[in-house]
């Protein structure tokens, strides 16, 4: 509840940013533990409303890491995964709505506001498979802490382990 309290009060406070939180509101706050010292807070904010929090992304994220003292603030869209349709049936989903799209979306907020350069899905020997996802280097000085954060949130969204790297860069 503290989560979704923080919020409020950097509205009604005197911050930068309180006339941009006036028509926002969010879905949800959860707490997800990344490792056994770290935690990250995971806010869900409406789809419609995610680019008005885009552009506020750095302000806000700043501001309410300082409220909640070494945790980590993550906003993700809220997006609906719909089921496949029947066999024989005429209705067709939305490309966005599928599983795989979905957890593409969710990985591209998680890392905001870096960009992916790049991914490649390693195969292992027995079975399971790890993804490496590679940040613009560009965001490096602002997210290379938040690494971590980064991967455990996205395992827990989606199940899906994941690592993030920065691409080496090679002079001639």
């Amino acid at each position: 509840m503290g989560q979704l309290w923080s919020l409020f009060d950097l509205e009604n406070g005197t911050t930068e940013i309180k006339s941009d939180l006036k028509d926002l509101y969010i879905n949800t706050a959860v707490q997800v533990d990344v490792s056994n010292n770290r935690k990250a807070v995971v806010i869900h904010v409406p789809y419609r409303l995610r680019k008005a929090f885009r552009k506020i992304h750095v302000k806000l994220v700043r501001e309410l890491e300082k409220k909640f003292s070494g945790k980590d603030v993550i906003l993700i869209a809220t997006r609906r995964i719909l089921r496949p349709p029947k066999k024989g049936s005429a209705v067709q989903r939305p490309r966005s709505r599928t599983l795989t799209a979905v957890h593409d979306a969710v990985l591209e907020d998680v890392v905001f506001p870096a960009e992916i350069v790049g991914k490649r899905i390693k195969y292992r020997i027995d079975g399971s498979k790890i993804m490496k996802v590679f940040l613009d280097p560009k965001e490096r000085n602002n997210t290379e802490y938040k690494l971590e954060t980064f991967a455990g949130v996205y395992r827990k969204l989606s199940g899906k382990d994941v690592v993030f790297e920065y691409p080496q860069v090679i002079e001639a």
